[in-house]
This record gives C-alpha cells, sequence and structure tokens, in this order.
C-alpha cells in the first residue's frame, strides 16, 4: 500500500516545476540524513577513508550534500519517468564525445555510479538512435521492481538484461553494435572481484568493464552525468585508448583511478550510500563494524 502511495506522489511531482522539486529534494535530503543514522555512519566511514585529509567538519557538511543529492535525484524520476518527453528532453544535456557512440565500433560504456545515473540512460535512449543494453537487478519490493523497470525501458530501443541471464547474451548483444551501459563501480560481493585501489583503500571490485570489452571486442566510453539547477549534463568523453589491456586486475586498477578524476570534480554526487569497503582482503577488519 505504502509503496502505491509512494507511486502516486512520484507522479504528482512530474507536475511541479524542477525548482520545487529540487527544493522537496533538498527538504528530504536533511530528514534523511537526521534520521537514517545506520547509512549516515557508511557515508561518514566511506568518506574518512577516502579523504583522509578532511576535517570532521568537512566530513559532516559534504554528508550532507551527499543526502541531498541522492533525494533530489530520488525525486527527479517522477518527472523522468511521467513527465512529458518534451520537458524531459529539456532538461536533459547530452553533450561532449557523442560521436563516440555512433560509429560501427561496439561499445561499453563506463556510467559511474552518480546520484544521476538514470538521467544518464534516459538521456542516452531517447536522444540516440541506437539501441543500447544494460543489467538489471531485481528490487526485493516488487511494486518498486516493477516501477523501475517501466522507467527505464520509458524511451527507445532498449533491453534489459537479469544478473542471472549470463554473459552469453550480453555479449551477444555487444558485438551486434548494441551498446552496454555498464556500471562496474560497486562492491557486488567477494566472487569473481579482485581487490585494487580507490583512493588508496583495496576495494573489492568486479572486473567487468575490461571483460566485457574484451569478450565483445569493444572500445569503453565513459558517460559522467552531472546534475545542474536545470536538469542534467550528460558527458560523454572520450574512448579509453589501448583499453583492455593483457591483465584484468590492472585495468580493474586504472578504471578506478580514473572514476577517482571524474569523482573529484563532484565528490557530492557520488553514490557514497553504499558500502563500497564491505567485503574487506584476508586479514583486514570490518570497516563499518
Amino acid at each position: 500500500m505504502l509503496s502505491h502511495v509512494a507511486l502516486g506522489l512520484m507522479r504528482g511531482l512530474a507536475c511541479l516545476p524542477l525548482s520545487w522539486q529540487r527544493w522537496l529534494g533538498t527538504l528530504l535530503g536533511w530528514l534523511l540524513y537526521a534520521t537514517v543514522l545506520t547509512r549516515r555512519r557508511v557515508v561518514f566511514t566511506n568518506l574518512r577513508l577516502c579523504f583522509p585529509d578532511m576535517t570532521d567538519a568537512d566530513i559532516r557538511s559534504l554528508s550532507r550534500r551527499v543526502f541531498v543529492y541522492f533525494s533530489k535525484a530520488w525525486l527527479d524520476r517522477g518527472w523522468l519517468w511521467h513527465g512529458s518527453s518534451q520537458v524531459v528532453r529539456q532538461r536533459l544535456h547530452l553533450c561532449g564525445a557523442v560521436h563516440e557512440l555512433m560509429d560501427s565500433n561496439p561499445v561499453v560504456i563506463f556510467a559511474p555510479h552518480f546520484v544521476g545515473l538514470d538521467a544518464g540512460w534516459t538521456a542516452l535512449a531517447q536522444q540516440l538512435p541506437l539501441h543500447f543494453t544494460t543489467i538489471y537487478t531485481d528490487q526485493a519490493n516488487k511494486v518498486m521492481d516493477r516501477w523501475i523497470l517501466k522507467g527505464r525501458q520509458r524511451f527507445g530501443s532498449v533491453q534489459l538484461f537479469g544478473r542471472v541471464d549470463g554473459v552469453k547474451q550480453i555479449v551477444a548483444a555487444l558485438r551486434s553494435g548494441h551498446p552496454l551501459y555498464l556500471l562496474p563501480d560497486m562492491n557486488f560481493g567477494p566472487h569473481e572481484s579482485v581487490f585494487v585501489p580507490f583512493y588508496g583503500v583495496s576495494a573489492a571490485t568486479v572486473p567487468s568493464l575490461s571483460r566485457f570489452a574484451r569478450l565483445g571486442r569493444a572500445k569503453v566510453v565513459p558517460v559522467v552525468t552531472r546534475m545542474t539547477a536545470s536538469g542534467y549534463d550528460v558527458q560523454v568523453l572520450p574512448a579509453w585508448s589501448n583499453f583492455p589491456g593483457d591483465d584484468p586486475v590492472a585495468d580493474t586498477a586504472r578504471m578506478n583511478a580514473c572514476l577517482q578524476t571524474y569523482i573529484d570534480t563532484m565528490p557530492d554526487q557520488y553514490y557514497w550510500v553504499h558500502k563500497r569497503f564491505k567485503d574487506r582482503p584476508e586479514g583486514e577488519a570490518d570497516v563499518y563494524g
């Protein structure tokens, strides 16, 4: 029941001016920061590990902004998935090396977990005449699961593969010229992960970017999405050279190093609410305990 009420509110938000929605997102962010203490501790821990030179006051200030941007982006799904097509297009500014996505070469899109990840996906699907694919993790709440699936398939010609579908279908689509929108910068568990530095801290990271690029004989094109006052800038960056290499671990370390340069330009918009360092190398203590 609560899920249906929440979705009704999200549809209603799509009718409001963007400035009003962002104001509500700020209020929600402050509320979550004040009340969701366990997740706030996760954010604090992540930031202390990654930015050891920050003072406690700086960490608290950045953490509040993280919650605010997270909340604004969540409410933005109202207009992304229920607003008019014209409004969505006006608010999503696709820019940069877009030509990298339009040639005949297979493409793996490296889409880091910034809060605007759904805005980036929507911009590509709506504005480019390509068949995009991505990998989807089922949500425990089935009402929300159906809503998210429908929202991510709203525009264009897209296909969402489940994590249980296996690699073969994804690689076949990639080789057929369907760009893969990949978000590999999370801790998905120790299985098939490698430990590579992330801001100098060992982080369990799936080497899927290197793996799919190699199997699909594809180039890697980063797409970084930034929230702005008028919507989102979805920037396509130049394809990486000499990637993948011969060593998937080195490739994954390179991915994290590049990711750090993107985060440094907008650290408050990264998905720090995730337990990025949950799995530790053998002998290392739990950092979230």
